[in-house]
């Protein structure tokens, strides 16, 4: 899975969601995240058949929405998710919250059957604390690949990293860049300041540093091609320590059907 992808979520508008999706491609991006609940599964399809790039060589992932979690309807909206996105197999679906229609008893045995028939090769999950990871692992028989949660320097989930490194589970980060909230934190941009480079390359690289994905929503070609830029940045030492010891925790997303955090 390549460490910095293209978030689309609020990118709803088809076209420009298909123009930024081969914008990205093309300049170098190989890693693409969509959801059901986004609504541009079709765009993101538009634009990855118009960028010059082989389907195989985009890791493409979408999300299974909490309304469509009971096993039949896992199968039916994965096949609709594959149809818009024009394409055989994603490599990686994720069950996007652990609310609303989530078993895992009862959804994640359906995503193993799409797992079997190669229509999802990896599975993963979003917005899972550690105990239903532990619930997810028991139903699978083994961890899932990915947990996609938000992340970034204002909300650093020291656990879940740990969890992870223990469990061999990858960490996505979304809102990496907490709805552009880190673009003022004073420590951050101190650090962009020293390496001249912008805030936001600073929070992406320090993810990497963290050994987490990121996926950055970007629709403009300069917003895409400065996300990109982030992975010749290496952040030393006091770079790390600094942003480690940021006092400040800043949740972005927190419905009502969340987990208790």
């Amino acid at each position: 899975m390549p460490v910095l992808g293209l978030g689309t979520w609020e990118n709803d508008d088809p076209a420009q969601c298909a123009e930024s999706v081969t914008t990205a491609l093309n300049a170098g991006y190989r890693h693409v995240d969509t959801a059901q609940i986004y609504g541009n599964e079709a765009a993101v399809g538009d634009g990855l058949a118009a960028a010059d790039v082989d389907r195989d060589d985009v890791f493409l992932a979408s999300k299974v929405w909490i309304d469509q979690l009971a096993p039949e309807d896992v199968i039916e909206s994965t096949r609709e998710s594959l149809d818009k996105l024009g394409t055989d197999y994603v490599d990686l679906m994720y069950v996007h919250w652990p609310a609303g229609e989530y078993d895992p008893a009862e959804t994640l045995p359906a995503f193993a059957e799409l797992r079997d028939e190669g229509l999802v090769d990896r599975i993963g999950v979003s917005n899972f604390e550690p105990a239903h990871l532990d619930a997810a692992t028991d139903a699978l028989g083994e961890a899932p690949f990915a947990n996609q949660v938000e992340m970034h320097p204002l909300l650093r989930q020291e656990e879940l990293r740990e969890y992870a490194a223990a469990n061999d589970v990858e960490l996505v980060a979304y809102s990496p860049l907490a709805r552009g909230k880190v673009l003022d934190d004073p420590v951050v941009t101190d650090v962009a300041e020293k390496h001249g480079v912008s805030a936001a390359q600073v929070s992406l690289a320090w993810l990497r540093e963290k050994g987490v994905t990121a996926i950055p929503k970007a629709t403009g070609e300069d917003h895409i091609a400065d996300n990109l830029a982030s992975l010749g940045l290496e952040l030393d030492a006091e770079d790390i320590e600094a942003i480690d010891g940021i006092e400040r925790t800043d949740r972005q997303v927190d419905p009502d059907f969340g987990p208790d955090w």
